[in-house]
């Protein structure tokens, strides 16, 4: 007995566990976020500014920068206002017709003291009002407003 646990422990002594060493170098505290998960890692991403750029070491690539999203700002007693991006990477805005006369419009930016809004020209097909905007306008949000 004594013997083969002698041997057992020589043998696992003789082949050692290959840990692999990760670090990281630098950080910042940006906010909290949602995970982004493959194979056996996960990563949290932030609210709020994200640092861009790329971090890259080894096989590894970490590319950070802000989240693209397409809004819409909802006016109350407006129909609901939908966006979304085609697979040209075209923007589409659209929503229902209704008895009501409304407006398009757009700024870039929603600070208080940012841009103001614009009208925008928009198509309808009867059922419903829409806009095609390019994907390299920019920021862009959104909204119905009534005469």
């Amino acid at each position: 007995m004594k013997l083969t646990l002698g041997l057992l422990l020589l043998a696992t002594a003789a082949f050692p566990a290959n840990a692999q060493s990760y670090s990281i170098d630098w950080h910042t505290i940006d906010g909290g976020g949602g995970n982004s998960t493959g194979g056996v890692y996960s990563v949290t991403g932030t609210i709020g500014q994200p640092d861009t750029g790329t971090m890259s070491g080894g096989t590894y690539t970490l590319s950070g920068g802000f989240w693209g999203a397409i809004a819409a700002v909802q006016t109350p007693g407006a129909p609901y206002l939908w966006a979304a991006l085609t697979p040209t990477n075209t923007a589409l805005i659209w929503w229902a017709v209704s008895p009501i006369s409304w407006r398009l419009q757009a700024k870039t930016n929603l600070a208080p003291t940012g841009a103001v809004w614009t009208d925008c020209s928009y198509q309808t097909n009867g059922a419903t009002c829409y806009r095609l905007e390019s994907p390299n306008s920019g920021n862009r949000f959104y909204r119905l407003q009534w005469p």
